[in-house]
């Protein structure tokens, strides 16, 4: 099991070949307040001084620290391929394959790294360094050191520090493949450490955290940590170290490691007798490469499935960026007959790519003809606009100076075409609605059917213009054709038409019998011909038919009329204007009026229903025949017409600036998913998983 954590290293160089952190690896995360002596446990841990120094936030990018255990015949073996002299070494990422024997130079270059990228105000940054240390006196681990917990800012530090330097911390120990080490000083109260607080914000059960104590020797004189070693405090699941670090004047005095692990060993078994084989650097070092290994051990399923599942992931978005262009016109064609078959694809509802969000192409065609369309012809009245006293005119001006005995069918035939004549506009904005949705077509199949085409935005471009240009033709000869539709309903009334003439008995049935009960509500004593006007006292009685009772309506001798508007009317004495027609403002219409008044309108009523129907017929299938199926028909040779040409491959064909980058750093993902995917798979072979 001791080589998980050497695999882990593996995968962490794996992904960081790509600089990629989309994997979350099994890690320990080291969090406490500045001044905790954070940076003496992990200069113990290593054995060496290696860490920048210094008063306030010195720690100010994450620093992914890797221990590698190096037996001596290892370390003599890469001694020989690096021309290593030494027994130890450290390599950063940053820096490429360049060896540090020298410790000092690898805490110069930390801090020159750090102000590289973080500048030199204090300020911080979440982009890790990377330092990989060999040693044959280290345990495998895998640590991360973290920024100090501050509360005030100091120097030329941002306001909002204390929230910069939490929200870092918390990034890191959220990974729930992490172990968070919490660092605590032992001469400071543990219910209110900041590390077990911001550690307890993310890992409430404490399943993941272990406590580490530092400075026992420096509590106030007559107390001890005993009640805080024996975890009678604050309880930590995964346990509680105690350590003793080196002072301030250790360090200045150039005392080392080894040293002072020699003296904390003396005081733990001093002042801690009975505990002192479960604490100090030593256990603490041994304690954290077992649970590191444990806690590799249990994420390593789910870290093999995270894997594969990126794996596939980005086998399809390399897939979907397509392979560099080798045959120009082979590619051209391909995509150019790719885009075509998906925008009949479409129109036919066969895409492969079906919009479950909205109606989209074909049926929202359909949906025009049938609800937009449909329901619009249905909701124009056919009588609508049109008055009773316009029927009654226009009647009037049909019989010129004779009056008529019948209903003159000019009448009918100049108002039933004035109401026809008003289903041209809803037939033309049909044909609009089904061009837009042709255009909406292209942006689809861009979309979500012919990715490719995003490699080239000149291609793409090229066809949307020529698919535009496409429907743009065909537009003015669809208008026309429904125009036409309108124009030859227009041309010939067809008052022979079965379902008019059909319509025209029914009616005039319907008028006889009203006609018949009115003469039987008539009293008894009243002659029938009296009634009819049909004798000579009906004409001089001024019936509704006749010259004398519309000479006498005209004089106002009839009281049921109302009287004209005429403020030009002649008076006694004066001359007559004959050029001053008097024009009703409203009076009540005759009997024969009303009754010729529903006549016409029943008429054009019945007329308008068939012509409606015949419209709502004939306009989607025009539009259709014109303008949705000739698109469809002539796409394919209109584009391979327009592009398919050996000037224009260069230029078409030139993938955008990023995509040959993206190509390769997707290509770069991929290979490192696959490495890491063997490697877990060498586990499973070893038996050490």
């Amino acid at each position: 099991m001791e080589a998980l954590i050497p695999v882990i290293n593996k995968l962490q160089d794996v992904f960081n070949t790509v600089g990629a952190d989309i994997i979350q690896l099994p890690q320990i995360a080291v969090v406490g307040t500045q001044s905790s002596g954070k940076s003496s446990v992990l200069e113990a841990l290593v054995g060496r001084d290696l860490l920048p120094r210094g008063t306030g936030v010195v720690t100010r990018r994450p620093l992914i620290l890797q221990l590698v255990h190096v037996d001596p015949e290892d370390r003599r073996k890469t001694s020989e391929e690096n021309g290593v002299d030494g027994e130890e070494w450290g390599k950063f990422l940053h820096t490429k394959n360049k060896i540090y024997t020298d410790f000092d130079e690898i805490r110069l270059e930390i801090e020159a790294e750090t102000e590289r990228v973080s500048g030199n105000n204090k300020g911080i940054t979440d982009e890790p360094i990377h330092l990989k240390i060999f040693s044959p006196h280290v345990v495998n681990l895998t640590l991360v050191d973290l920024p100090g917990i501050t509360k005030v800012p100091v120097g030329d530090q941002p306001k909002d520090i204390e929230v910069q330097i939490k929200d870092l911390i918390v990034k890191h120990i959220s990974n729930p493949n992490s172990i968070i080490l919490a660092v605590t000083a032992a001469n400071t109260d543990m219910a209110t450490s900041e590390a077990l607080k911001v550690a307890r914000e993310v890992d409430p059960d404490g399943r993941r955290t272990l406590a580490v104590v530092t400075k026992l020797d420096l509590m106030d004189a007559g107390t001890d940590a005993m009640d805080v070693l024996m975890g009678r405090v604050i309880p930590v699941k995964l346990g509680l170290i105690g350590v003793v670090n080196r002072s301030q004047l250790d360090i200045n005095n150039k005392k080392t490691v080894a040293d002072a692990i020699r003296d904390e060993y003396a005081f733990l078994q001093k002042k801690y007798p009975s505990l002192a084989n479960r604490n100090g650097t030593k256990y603490l070092a041994r304690t954290l490469n077992r649970l590191l290994m444990h806690h590799i051990r249990d994420c390593l399923p789910e870290l093999k499935t995270r894997i594969n599942v990126l794996a596939a992931q980005y086998q399809s978005l390399l897939s979907s960026y397509g392979e560099p262009v080798e045959d120009q016109s082979s590619t051209l064609l391909q995509l150019i007959t790719k885009f075509a078959a998906e925008y009949c694809h479409t129109i036919e509802g066969t895409a492969k790519y079906i919009e479950t969000t909205e109606l989209c192409g074909g049926a929202r065609i359909c949906y025009i003809f049938h609800e937009t369309f449909g329901r619009t012809l249905e909701s124009v009245d056919p009588l609508g606009g049109l008055t009773t006293i316009d029927v009654l005119t226009a009647i009037r001006n049909a019989t010129g100076p004779r009056p008529a005995l019948f209903v003159p069918e000019v009448s009918f035939e100049l108002l039933v075409k004035r109401q026809v004549k008003r289903l041209e506009e809803p037939s033309l904005r049909c044909v609009e609605l089904v061009h837009e949705e042709m255009q909406r077509i292209i942006q689809h199949c861009s979309n979500y059917s012919t990715q490719e085409l995003l490699r080239f935005p000149k291609l793409h471009d090229a066809i949307v213009e020529v698919v535009t240009s496409l429907l743009r033709k065909r537009l003015p000869v669809t208008n026309e054709m429904v125009h036409n539709l309108v124009a030859i309903e227009l041309a010939y009334i067809n008052t022979k038409h079965p379902d008019f003439a059909d319509a025209c008995g029914l009616m005039n049935n319907n008028i006889e019998e009203q006609r018949r009960n009115r003469m039987r509500e008539l009293p008894s004593s009243v002659p029938r011909e009296k009634t009819a006007g049909g004798g000579p006292q009906g004409d001089q009685d001024g019936g509704t038919g006749n010259w004398r009772g519309m000479l006498k309506e005209g004089m106002g001798g009839d009281k049921s009329m109302l009287q004209t508007s005429n403020p030009a009317s002649p008076q006694r004495g004066h001359a007559v204007n004959l050029l001053d027609v008097p024009v009703p403002v409203s009076r009540k219409l005759s009997s024969r009026e009303q009754r010729d008044c529903e006549v016409i309108e029943r008429l054009i009523k019945s007329y308008f229903l068939i012509v409606r129907k015949n419209i709502q017929d004939s306009v989607p299938k025009a539009v259709m025949h014109f303008l949705v199926n000739h698109v469809k028909d002539s796409l394919q040779s209109e584009l391979v017409g327009q592009l398919y040409k050996a000037g224009l491959l260069d230029d078409l064909l030139t993938e955008s600036e990023d995509m040959a980058q993206r190509r390769n750093e997707a290509a770069d993902m991929l290979k490192a998913l696959q490495k890491a995917s063997q490697v877990i798979a060498e586990i499973r072979e070893t038996h050490l998983w």
